[in-house]
């Protein structure tokens, strides 16, 4: 009747042995910084600059791999570094470039801020994310010399490395989703419509993580998720409401699993349903608008059948599909999987191109864009190539230091300096308040002085 092809489960014994969310920290490799060397040898004791360029730091990748299917490694090791690179050397020699620390992820995996900004949505396998991206490093004196600048004896220190804190959040990628009480019988219909083998027992909460399931029928293939029982407050949070209501949100549709001999005499089915309908639409509104089916199980218990004969008109009238079904025996299962078939095929209808998972990040300016404001401290310089340069400058040396004043004055900083009134000796700030360079402004005097090689 069904068959289940391979199985991609979820299901662990011990609840601390699935995360779903964590917090990571993630530092770029920082660039080697580059060489300042003059070429010597017997009879030439001024060869020219020589000093090679250093290296650039390893970015911190995340890569979806499907065989991860927890965030528990990350849970319990948040700190990610990727290695700096090596720093350059005389004889014109660049220093070694790190190599990226590639973080795997499971498929479903969500990349936000603690602002709860989208960064990523990483879905498909293989997809990667450069989550901190390593500093470039630093020229050495070989690649700035120029036509004027014959022999710089200075060189460009290599940048930090991005440093990012990030929330990674696991929604379980599956076509249909299996909502309903703890104990309904979620778990022994994954078992039953595929090859997943979920821990199944009688008492509540037995499912403490999600349970993935592969259907094939009809030539189609799709997945089955068991989220774990809801119970009345879980769109609040009570019991493990948050844990597992964010698994819900990728299924394009929905089967509500209602037991139908459940001991307990202050429920019924059609309360029971109501009751995660409302849990539903409290934590995602957008869940009203999935479609949806209704599994009335264990109608191989004589009590059972009968509450599905009694509640099966009203459910109908209030415009749900209902399959009475048996979990235990199978019965009414052929029909139930042909209607998800059905529902799934209509999902991949509409969007038969695999739906782009585009990251999400704030669109920088121009790189050559600069803003200059005068603040009560004095003047804050900011944009990207300006703070760069200040991060590549070493100020303990004064060559460097003038050639910093050179690449802002080509830039217009300068000339914007003196349009908001700053005069010598003017407090001139660069860079954001937690890592600025702060300065007393000396404008420099106009010369011809080439700037080529250091612009990237």
């Amino acid at each position: 009747m069904v068959a289940g092809s391979s199985t991609s489960s979820l299901d662990v014994n011990a609840v601390t042995s699935f995360v779903d969310r964590v917090l990571i920290h993630a530092q770029g490799g920082d660039g080697g910084h580059g060489c300042a060397s003059i070429h010597r040898e017997k009879f030439k004791p001024l060869g020219g600059p020589d000093g090679g360029n250093g290296g650039r730091g390893g970015d911190v990748i995340l890569l979806v791999d499907v065989g991860v299917n927890s965030l528990l490694d990350l849970h319990f090791h948040p700190h990610r570094h990727a290695g700096s690179g090596q720093p350059g050397q005389g004889s014109n020699r660049s220093g070694a470039s790190a190599k990226d620390l590639v973080v795997p992820v499971p498929p479903g995996t969500m990349v936000q801020t603690e602002d709860g900004e989208t960064l990523a949505d990483l879905v498909e396998p293989g997809q990667q994310f450069v989550l901190a991206a390593g500093g470039h490093g630093g020229l050495g004196n070989a690649a700035l010399a120029t036509r004027r600048r014959k022999a710089p004896a200075f060189a460009l220190l290599g940048e930090p490395g991005e440093h990012v804190d990030a929330i990674l959040e696991l929604k379980t990628v599956a076509d249909i989703g299996l909502i309903g009480f703890p104990s309904a019988g979620k778990s022994s219909l994954v078992s039953a419509l595929s090859a997943a083998r979920p821990k199944v027992a009688d008492y509540p909460f037995t499912t403490l993580t999600p349970n993935l399931g592969v259907v094939s029928i009809a030539g189609t293939t799709f997945t089955v998720a068991d989220v774990p029982g809801l119970i009345p407050g879980a769109s609040q949070g009570k019991g493990l409401g948050h844990e597992f209501l964010r698994h819900v949100q990728r299924c394009s549709a929905l089967v509500h699993v209602v037991d139908c001999a459940t001991f307990e005499t202050d429920r019924d089915p059609v309360r029971d349903l109501q009751v995660i309908e409302d849990e539903l639409i409290a934590f995602d509104p957008e869940l009203a608008q999935r479609p949806r089916l209704v599994a009335l199980n264990k109608i191989d218990v004589p009590d059972g059948r009968e509450m599905a004969d009694l509640v099966t008109g009203q459910l109908i009238a209030a415009g749900f599909v209902v399959y009475p079904i048996s979990a235990a025996t199978h019965e009414g299962l052929k029909d139930l999987t042909y209607a998800m078939l059905r529902l799934v095929q209509a999902d991949r209808a509409q969007r038969p191109v695999p739906e782009a998972r585009v990251v999400i990040r704030p669109q920088p300016v121009a790189d050559d864009a600069f803003e200059v404001r005068k603040t009560g401290d004095g003047f804050r310089v900011r944009g990207r190539r300006p703070e760069r340069w200040v991060r590549q400058t070493d100020f303990g040396n004064e060559e460097a230091v003038r050639y910093l004043a050179d690449r802002l004055r080509k830039l217009g900083v300068e000339d914007r300096l003196a349009e908001l009134g700053a005069v010598e000796g003017s407090t001139v700030i660069i860079g954001p308040e937690d890592s600025a360079v702060v300065f007393d402004w000396m404008p420099s005097v106009e010369e011809d002085v080439e700037i080529e090689a250091a612009e990237e």
